[in-house]
């Protein structure tokens, strides 16, 4: 499955002819090299694209009406590198639907004291330029991003970078298409939620089938194919039997195989990208997916436990952003199941039944094949490791009944202190920021659910983003949240948000 396209982003230059054309030259020169420098720089990850210089009510209206039919353009940067009057840019802001980010940058990085004259100032007026085109933008109430600093400084491009997953996040989110095989979980709360509202917000569409209509298809894979995928697996994990015969053992795994690929090939037949199961509805299936939709999410698929749509989209979201991401350390599905309260050694373990994407291991990972006392199938097989160290975050978005709340909690993921040989699940250890406790007291208070999208490579900044753009509320606990002021936040929200 391809995860995400070549989007482009394009750059757009704000200027006027008051200053004639020998300015306008040196501004589309300026332009070009700035462009042509951040295309170089390796850390944009997704290539800028230089358009004329904007000083016209015209033009400006015809090229942001060029960038929404563009489907390569996943947004549009813009800069004031001369007095850009803005109320020529109104036309085209009302009409943009994109993401935006402006950035705040000058061409020098320098002042040229010994030169600087007139023309240079009138030549060279971001400071004076981006400040009355920021005006318009605020005063229409237009989300934006704001990018200040020199657009040579690393972490200037970082943040360029940085906004453009999010861009990306954005725009496909319009095309997520969850598939519900059965319903919720029964009178489960904070799985369930306004679909409709969810398309009308996110663009999302959250459709059901029957249980049996997917089984039908992982029936019809044939036995050829599911053997060969056997043989993968078997190559690529570790097989621990555990006492079991290895012919029964090879039998249980290969219904996990052929899950797959009948859930695969029905999902691209209908145009799905993300996927929810309920182990209280299984229909015709032999087992509860287990491995098998580990599978699917490591190639990029999202996913919901027990009829969980909203965690489903966001995992295929947050997927989308990472995708070709260097050194990326994984995004997965995951629920918060039991804390260890021991001072100095607090933190929640993670797992679930069985669904943990192994895009987020360190380590072997091995295939285990044990009884699941939910689901009333046969053992299930399933992928086991433990989950890789370092700072990430986790998400929940719930649906308050008159509006949508994403939040977001800066999380830092250890090792176990010891070895849970009894546990045949994949797990994820973590403390949440600034503790355990602050942490967990505001989660509980912010509404968040049990299911999380987590992501090592994401920030919260980039996830709040997100949820400016989509025009939904969003907190992020994090190092510097206290209960006090966490409650504050959620009474101004409420105001505002209503």
């Amino acid at each position: 499955m391809k995860a995400v396209k070549s989007y482009k982003f394009w750059f757009c230059t704000g200027s006027q002819d008051l200053y004639g054309d020998e300015c306008l030259k040196k501004v589309a020169k300026h332009s070009q090299i700035i462009v042509e420098e951040l295309n170089k720089s390796g850390i944009l990850p997704f290539e800028v694209v230089w358009k004329p210089t904007l000083i016209t009510n015209e033009l400006i209206r015809k090229t942001f009406n060029e960038a929404n039919m563009d489907e390569d353009c996943a947004g549009v940067i813009t800069w004031m590198h001369t007095f850009s009057p803005a109320k020529s840019w109104i036309l085209g802001l009302q009409e943009y639907r994109k993401p935006l980010l402006h950035l705040h940058t000058q061409f020098n990085e320098e002042i040229p004291y010994d030169t600087i004259d007139m023309d240079f100032m009138n030549e060279n007026q971001a400071a004076h330029g981006d400040r009355e085109y920021g005006y318009i933008v605020s005063r229409m109430g237009i989300e934006r991003k704001v990018v200040m600093g020199h657009w040579s400084d690393k972490n200037v491009q970082e943040r360029i970078a940085s906004w453009m997953r999010t861009a990306i996040g954005v725009i496909e989110s319009s095309h997520v298409r969850v598939m519900r095989v059965a319903d919720n979980m029964r009178n489960v709360a904070v799985t369930e939620g306004d679909k409709v509202e969810a398309q009308l917000k996110f663009g999302w569409e959250v459709d059901t089938y029957p249980v049996n209509e997917i089984a039908e298809a992982v029936g019809a894979v044939s036995e050829s194919d599911t053997n060969a995928l056997v043989d993968e697996y078997y190559d690529k994990y570790e097989i621990l039997l555990e006492g079991r015969d290895p012919a029964e053992f090879r039998r249980h795994v290969a219904v996990q195989a052929q899950i797959e690929l009948g859930f695969e090939r029905f999902l691209e037949e209908k145009n799905y990208q993300a996927i929810v199961t309920h182990f209280g509805d299984l229909g015709a299936l032999k087992q509860l997916p287990g491995l098998a939709i580990q599978r699917l999410e490591e190639k990029g698929y999202g996913f919901g436990a027990e009829g969980d749509w909203k965690v489903a989209a966001m995992v295929r979201i947050m997927k989308l952003m990472t995708s070709g991401m260097k050194d990326a350390k994984g995004t997965s599905m995951l629920e918060d199941y039991t804390y260890n309260l021991v001072k100095g050694k607090e933190g929640i373990l993670q797992a679930h039944m069985l669904e943990i994407c192994p895009s987020i291991a360190e380590g072997p990972i091995s295939i285990k094949c044990q009884p699941l006392s939910m689901g009333d199938r046969e053992d299930p097989a399933r992928l086991v490791f433990t989950s890789k160290e370092g700072p990430g975050i986790a998400t929940s978005l719930v649906d308050l009944g008159t509006r949508f709340r994403l939040i977001i909690n800066e999380v830092d993921c250890k090792k176990v202190e010891k070895p849970m040989p009894k546990l045949p699940v994949a797990t994820n250890f973590w403390e949440p920021r600034p503790n355990l406790y602050t942490g967990a007291e505001a989660w509980i208070l912010a509404g968040g659910a049990h299911h999380t999208a987590f992501s090592y490579d994401l920030t919260s900044e980039q996830m709040a983003d997100w949820a400016d753009a989509m025009g939904i509320e969003s907190v992020i606990i994090g190092a510097d949240t206290t209960i006090r002021n966490f409650k504050n936040e959620l009474k101004w929200n409420a105001a505002v948000y209503r």
